[in-house]
């Protein structure tokens, strides 16, 4: 389903986006139609000279650029490999920056070693030691500038610069919020801007459910992810971190860190095969 550039089109996207009147210019919506089970489906608009797209599902949320950005192509046909990066613990180190504020902030309580992480979420591990540490956990990432404030990982920065400049390669920021956003949204298109640059901005997503999401790879540390589409456009490459290191990845590929160069092999695979 498409609404095109017109009045009517225009009336639409006022009725059903909300656009903060700030630089980073989010557009997003809850949209409670569903789709058919398992399906995707989009809805592209023309806002003054932004082109957005929406995909959508229900209850969840979608916060995308704009998809017109200067340097890439939009040539009918054009074999250009799409690869999705995604933020947290693959370009930013959530997990280790986590353990610091939580040392810092809470010293007597107990707390997990990174090479001692065996779950996704930190809450769950936590909540193992002691009932109340989940509530501490939550503090912590939901805290004013905590986003803001993550180191990189080492390597990713140059990696995701270089990806880009690859010829026939569109690299995207595809990340997820967390529900309780106060914060988390604004630092996260801050945080793009500040390592990556502002042009990044318009090649970053923001996503509750990536499944939505079209691209030929996900790099991602989450090593299972689901959505409303059973089968998505691209292949999960499984983000190597403590969290995820025992975990059966069910025949998914890894990649182990930025500093080796084999995402470079790995790019140059996919370009073969699209």
């Amino acid at each position: 389903m498409f609404a095109r550039s017109s009045r009517q089109a225009a009336k639409w996207a006022c009725g059903h986006f909300l656009v903060p009147r700030n630089k980073y210019s989010l557009a997003c919506t809850v949209v409670t139609q569903s789709p058919p089970s398992g399906s995707c489906s989009s809805i592209q608009i023309s806002r003054s000279d932004n082109l957005f797209w929406h995909s959508f599902v229900k209850d969840r949320i979608t916060v995308m650029s704009r998809r017109n950005f200067k340097g890439h192509s939009q040539t009918v046909g054009t074999a250009r490999l799409k690869v999705l990066l995604d933020l947290d613990q693959v370009l930013a180190d959530f997990e280790g920056y986590f353990l610091q504020r939580y040392k810092e902030r809470f010293p007597d309580l107990p707390f997990i070693e990174e090479k001692d992480r065996n779950t996704f979420y930190l809450r769950d591990q936590y909540a193992k030691l002691r009932s109340d540490l989940p509530d501490r956990v939550r503090e912590i990432y939901t805290e004013e500038k905590f986003f803001l404030n993550l180191p990189e990982i080492e390597g990713s920065i140059a990696a995701a610069k270089e990806m880009a400049d690859m010829e026939d390669v569109d690299v995207f920021i595809c990340t997820s919020s967390l529900t309780s956003y106060r914060y988390c949204l604004t630092e996260k298109f801050q945080w793009v801007e500040e390592h990556l640059g502002a042009d990044w901005l318009d090649r970053t997503i923001i996503s509750k459910d990536k499944t939505m999401i079209c691209g030929h790879i996900l790099i991602d540390d989450r090593p299972h992810i689901k959505g409303a589409c059973r089968n998505p456009s691209w292949e999960h490459i499984v983000f190597t971190s403590h969290h995820n290191i025992r975990t059966d990845l069910r025949g998914k590929r890894r990649l182990n860190g930025w500093t080796d160069g084999h995402w470079k092999d790995l790019i140059e695979d996919f370009q073969k095969r699209i």
